[in-house]
């Protein structure tokens, strides 16, 4: 069976993420110490104890969802002996979530992918004063009619759409004032919901250069080398291999587009028969789902889903 590993993006964080694993497995521990180290900073008494609001914070939420999701593979390799690499063709992420993926295949360290994903939440934050962006779901519409609900919104402001998710829900991004016109506009094309997301700041767009260029800069110091596994690029939505390549996909990410729905149908293609999502929550997994039924999704987090996982494998 072919099969591609999936690290979740923001959203998926949870007061409480990590913990069981860190009560039953020594290398999980091992990977929070590791990150807290990176960061000077305790990253896992956040993560474990709250409060919600400070984990929610972008630069907190991006390094903590990438170490759960490397607790994880580091426990399916060192506690449950999984040969990883050997067990899969591909391996993926929602937004940051390509950075876990990239660190699990061995293209960053742990240290390095934990500094950049607080730098790019720090960043990202900044880009825009908050209060000025926004994000908003559109439900019961494709990419195509959302492309042009945004082009009607702009009015020579910045909105355009973050995240093709699945049919019938994609994500928009924006300056505030573009994004609320975007979604009027979005029930006069037959929306069946339009929504402003939780979120502080409007993320993959292009208010969001000035984090571009930070990670650009951020990156061109970093070490990264081929991945074990090709990556599938949010942005070009297929596996990716070069190093080169993959730095500059990881700065033109901050502003371009998630082609989630696409990436998923590019694993389709590829003969892949099974996605398993690795780390906090259950988000990827039930996007798969939506996209293609015919692949078979599951999520891996908690000590009994690891060792059921690798016992099947």
């Amino acid at each position: 069976m072919t099969r591609a590993y999936l690290f979740p993006g923001q959203g998926s964080q949870a007061v409480g993420m990590g913990k069981e694993l860190a009560g039953a497995f020594a290398p999980a521990r091992l990977v929070f110490q590791e990150v807290d180290d990176a960061l000077s900073q305790k990253l896992s008494s956040l993560m474990f104890e709250g409060p919600e609001t400070e984990l929610i914070l972008t630069e907190n939420a991006q390094p903590a969802l990438m170490a759960v999701s490397l607790a994880v593979v580091r426990v399916l390799e060192q506690e449950f002996g999984v040969d990883l690499v050997a067990k899969a063709s591909y391996a993926a992420g929602h937004s940051l979530g390509e950075y876990s993926a990239l660190c699990a295949m061995g293209s960053l360290t742990l240290a390095d992918t934990a500094r950049l994903l607080k730098l790019r939440g720090q960043a990202m934050q900044k880009a825009v004063p908050v209060g000025e962006g926004a994000m908003a779901a559109l439900l019961g519409v494709d990419l195509d009619v959302a492309q042009a609900v945004v082009e009607e919104a702009a009015q020579g402001e910045v909105v355009s759409c973050a995240n093709d998710n699945g049919p019938g829900q994609v994500v928009i991004s924006g300056k505030r004032t573009a994004v609320e016109r975007a979604l009027e506009v979005a029930k006069a094309k037959g929306g069946k919901r339009a929504m402003l997301l939780p979120v502080s700041a409007p993320f993959h767009c292009a208010l969001m250069q000035p984090a571009a260029d930070a990670m650009q800069a951020a990156l061109a110091d970093v070490t990264l080398l081929a991945p074990k596994l090709p990556v599938v690029s949010n942005v070009t939505a297929k596996g990716e291999s070069n190093p080169a390549d993959i730095k500059k996909l990881l700065v033109a990410q901050v502003t371009g587009l998630v082609r989630w729905r696409e990436l998923t149908l590019w694993l389709k293609e590829q003969d892949v028969a099974q996605a398993v999502e690795l780390g906090s929550g259950k988000v990827l997994a039930g996007l798969v789902k939506r996209i293609d039924k015919s692949i078979e999704a599951t999520s891996l987090n908690s000590p009994a889903e690891l060792e059921a996982w690798a016992k099947s494998v």
